[in-house]
């Protein structure tokens, strides 16, 4: 009898025992999927940042996934800018000011790091709110695909005290390693498109883009119940200018009237060259009066000091605002028809499409 109960006892132990390894080994497959699915979402976040050449959602999906893979509050793209302008800076979760005051360059002997750790204290009594201070953060190098240095990426955390750890630091590197080539293709592409759209003479937007951007403009304001008014410039006499000084000369002309052209519009407005000596501005959430002023402006600047030989050149124009039954070509047109209207009156003046029918 008592060997049967033994017996009993040593088939329950063995009972138990197999049903703890079996629950362990449930735990194991369970934190084992979990691992996966994490590793899955991760790699998919990656693919995604190289899948688009645009540069702005490329910068967007890197910064989201520093935030999803390092659970940090912010993230920080600088990119260094063209010698002498400006670096581009692209956030999330913190202000353009913050991002500005963040010292993410690296070591300042100018050695290359592979991480910079940031670290922040405060003097308590002179802070009512700690809770959405940045605290610390960390900076890693992004870098081309031969290798190159292009910016850095940072992380950043609020509230109380962080330091990056391993895991973090090693997931915002694989992130930088994969985020840099893309980046850089990006930026390749945007300064690629860039040139693309420019006026080799003039710097100016050229004719294709006026007319893609007219198209645009002419939607968004129809869309929303905007003005959009449009001038047409075209310099008087320029077949003569051309004879006068030869066609270089004539090209130095076109130049310096681009240049103070665009050293009158606003920031809104968008210059171009849609011909020999023809010019174009869009100026949204604008009409005739805008459109108006602009050309005088644009008459001042351009008479307001010898271009080449020049002692005084004149401009004509013609200015339309958009209308209910217009489309890009239809509007266009009635401001070059006013165009030709004002060098038929007499050049050197603009007139309103609304005025010639």
């Amino acid at each position: 009898m008592r060997g049967r109960r033994s017996s009993y006892a040593a088939v329950e132990q063995l009972l138990r025992d197999s049903l703890e390894r079996t629950e362990g080994l449930h735990g194991d497959l369970a934190a084992a999927l979990e691992e996966a699915r994490t590793e899955t979402h991760r790699a998919r976040e990656l693919g995604e940042i190289g899948a688009t050449i645009d540069l702005d959602a490329v910068l967007t999906r890197t910064l989201e996934a520093t935030g999803a893979f390092a659970g940090a509050d912010a993230g920080l793209i600088r990119l260094p800018g063209p010698e002498g302008g400006d670096a581009l800076l692209a956030t999330l979760g913190m202000t353009t000011d913050e991002a500005a005051r963040q010292p993410v360059a690296g070591p300042p002997g100018g050695q290359p790091a592979r991480a910079v750790r940031i670290g922040y204290t405060y003097t308590h009594e002179e802070i009512r709110d700690e809770s959405d201070l940045i605290r610390g953060g960390v900076s890693i190098p992004l870098r081309d695909s031969e290798g190159e240095p292009i910016g850095t990426l940072a992380a950043f955390w609020r509230g109380e005290e962080h330091e990056a750890t391993h895991a973090e630091l090693a997931a915002l590197k694989e992130l930088a390693a994969r985020a840099g080539p893309a980046i850089e293709n990006a930026r390749r592409f945007r300064e690629a498109r860039q040139l693309a759209d420019l006026d080799a003479l003039t710097t100016l937007h050229n004719r294709r883009y006026f007319h893609e951007t007219l198209v645009r403009e002419c939607a968004r304001a129809h869309r929303y119940d905007r003005q959009l008014a449009v001038v047409v410039f075209d310099i008087d006499d320029f077949k003569a200018i051309n004879d006068r000084i030869g066609h270089l000369a004539g090209d130095s002309v076109l130049a310096g009237i681009a240049e103070r052209l665009q050293s009158v519009v606003r920031s809104a407005d968008i210059a171009c060259r849609v011909g020999g000596d023809e010019f174009a501005v869009i100026l949204p959430e604008s009409g005739l009066s805008d459109a108006e002023q602009l050309y005088r402006r644009v008459q001042f600047a351009v008479g307001a000091r010898p271009i080449g030989p020049f002692e005084r050149i004149h401009l004509s124009a013609g200015i339309a605002q958009l209308r209910q039954d217009d489309d890009a070509t239809s509007f266009f047109e009635r401001a070059d028809e006013a165009l030709y209207q004002a060098k038929e009156a007499g050049k050197g003046q603009f007139m309103a499409a609304n005025e010639v029918g």
